[in-house]
């Protein structure tokens, strides 16, 4: 009688192995699947791709979803960059790795098996991307929010939506591949408080701008009259636009060009037609009073 109590408990110590097996298989979080089938971007796109970004030794180039390494490799190899490649295929990451100490840039690059909406990419300068139209959408606000204005961003095949690219080209091959890119713009939505000194004294605005990613439109006010911006550009940190104003009674053009730092903008300004005809120093702050309450990146 002792012998099919000793089976028992054998069985149930067996029972319990598989449980624990199930347990620390199953029910412990299992590696995410990558979103999209690994498809590389050919040789000479990617060169394109890098052309167009202008990369510099001075760059950081991300690529999210790098694959085999390839795009960041170049960036290395060619133009002296360092590079990021981040994949949630380990697979992936052990080719790119083999791959840069194959050709003699592993010091250069470094290749991260993470989920690329956890990534944290705020050192890029050049963001490089192959993903698809739904997963660069939802990427969009997280360059937005986390990328420096001047960072160029550059996708393969797959633009950003409402989003429109600042460049897009066309590359032949076994079909014409389609390169976007975007800059990076800062955030410039709302109302400045501007101070343009003068010969004849100070002048004082209140530059109003609504903006939508890097398209931007407002006006400029004086003792309560309003003139439309035109010609507005917003690259970067880099703020243009012209006004066409009334001045002791003169009709003016005045061409000013900047760059933004969080709430400051400084410039020059360039005055056509009138006694206050010149370049000078334009400086501006953000006035939280008259900001917009239009968001500026949707």
């Amino acid at each position: 009688m002792g012998r099919p109590h000793a089976l028992g408990g054998v069985g149930g110590c067996l029972a319990l192995v598989v449980m624990g097996l199930w347990i620390s298989t199953y029910a412990q979080p299992q590696p995410k699947k990558p979103d999209v089938e690994y498809v590389p971007t050919p040789h000479h796109v990617v060169a394109e791709m890098l052309r167009l970004v202008e990369v510099k030794p001075t760059d950081v180039v991300y690529d999210l979803g790098c694959g085999d390494g390839r795009v960041v490799i170049t960036a290395a190899k060619q133009y002296g960059a360092r590079g990021v490649g981040v994949d949630i295929d380990p697979d992936r990451i052990a080719e790119s790795r083999a791959n840069a100490r194959q050709v003699g840039v592993a010091d250069r690059v470094k290749f991260l098996q993470q989920d690329l909406f956890e990534t944290d990419i705020r050192e890029a300068t050049v963001v490089t991307l192959y993903l698809l139209p739904q997963l660069n959408r939802q990427l969009r606000p997280k360059l937005l929010s986390d990328l420096r204005p001047g960072t160029r961003v550059v996708s393969h095949d797959f633009d950003m939506g409402d989003w429109h690219p600042d460049k897009v080209i066309h590359v032949p091959g076994s079909y014409e591949h389609t390169v976007f890119y975007w800059v990076i713009p800062a955030t410039v939505d709302g109302g400045w408080r501007m101070r343009v000194p003068a010969p004849a004294g100070e002048r004082r605005y209140l530059l109003r701008i609504q903006q939508r990613y890097q398209e931007i439109r407002g006006t400029v006010s004086a003792a309560g009259e309003a003139s439309l911006i035109t010609n507005a550009s917003l690259t970067g940190d880099h703020l243009r636009f012209t006004v066409i104003t009334i001045i002791q009674g003169q009709e003016v053009k005045m061409s000013f060009d900047g760059h933004v730092s969080g709430d400051v903008m400084r410039g020059s300004v360039e005055v056509q037609g009138g006694a206050m005809a010149g370049r000078y120093d334009w400086a501006a702050l953000r006035d939280a009073a008259s900001t917009d309450s239009a968001p500026p990146r949707p």
